[in-house]
């Protein structure tokens, strides 16, 4: 940033390259060492611009170029603000302010307090693409995208590409938590994650964060996925109290064939 001549002016790195999106958009799926190389990477840039103050709020493929030397530099920072400015954040109150393949959901619903967990959503969102082939959610209306963000479960990408490594399905699952809560808390917790399935090692931050979550949702007798079957409480609450009564039924039954069995005697 500069003055010249009563000019303001910035200047900007010139990348020589291409954006990640170029390759994505030809159907290419990385390998997975290529995209945690590349994954990290981001991340390091995210860490370094909220350490600053700032949430970017658009992370997505478009915004990342790749130069001629492999190295990743995240761009495009006009959505980015202030995790401070309130005064904006009021403004944009209600508005969903992102890319729709991408965005978190509570920038869907235009919340104010959207802090650093809304970029790592859309560096999840970027990371399952990658290594999918595909966006996490598909459908012809951006309004019908972000509907899936916010209510749709997330097919695991292992499901998908079924050559993953452990482990690393299951930090793309944490990123891309709906409940920011259930994410990564930060950068850092992120960074260590990526690091250990980079090195062979299990993403131990993923497995609290997974394991925390599954017993919220069972101490609120929400659904659990598993495989094919959905379980409630309620419904295994049901299941007892109606095996209880055939049971029941079957005794009366017994009891009555019994008592006429030796009354035609």
């Amino acid at each position: 940033v500069g003055e010249a001549g009563g000019y303001h002016y910035f200047v900007m790195e010139y990348v020589e390259g291409k954006a990640l999106y170029d390759d994505l958009s030809t159907g290419k799926v990385f390998a997975e060492d290529e995209a945690l190389d590349i994954i990290i990477q981001v991340a390091r840039a995210l860490l370094h611009a909220h350490s600053c103050g700032l949430i970017h709020r658009d992370v997505k493929p478009k915004n990342i170029m790749m130069n001629t030397a492999g190295v990743a530099k995240l761009a495009d920072m006009g959505l980015a603000r202030e995790t401070t400015d309130i005064k904006t954040a009021k403004t944009e109150a209600g508005k969903a302010y992102g890319t729709p393949y991408y965005i978190a959901p509570e920038q869907i619903r235009g919340e104010i307090d959207i802090d650093g967990r809304a970029d790592i959503y859309g560096l999840g969102g970027t990371f399952y693409h990658m290594l999918t082939g595909r966006v996490p959610f598909m459908a012809e209306d951006p309004a019908d995208v972000m509907r899936k963000h916010l209510r749709e479960q997330l097919v695991p990408p292992d499901h998908i590409n079924t050559s993953l490594s452990a482990g690393i399905s299951e930090v793309i699952e944490v990123m891309m938590a709906k409940k920011r809560d259930d994410r990564y808390k930060n950068v850092q917790e992120l960074l260590a994650d990526l690091e250990a399935v980079r090195d062979g090692r299990p993403p131990m931050r993923a497995h609290k964060r997974f394991d925390v979550s599954v017993l919220g949702q069972l101490e609120e007798g929400e659904e659990i996925e598993d495989e094919e079957y959905v379980y409630r409480e309620d419904t295994i609450t049901r299941y007892r109290i109606a095996v209880l009564i055939l049971s029941t039924v079957a005794a009366v039954s017994i009891l009555i064939i019994l008592i006429l069995i030796y009354s035609n005697r």
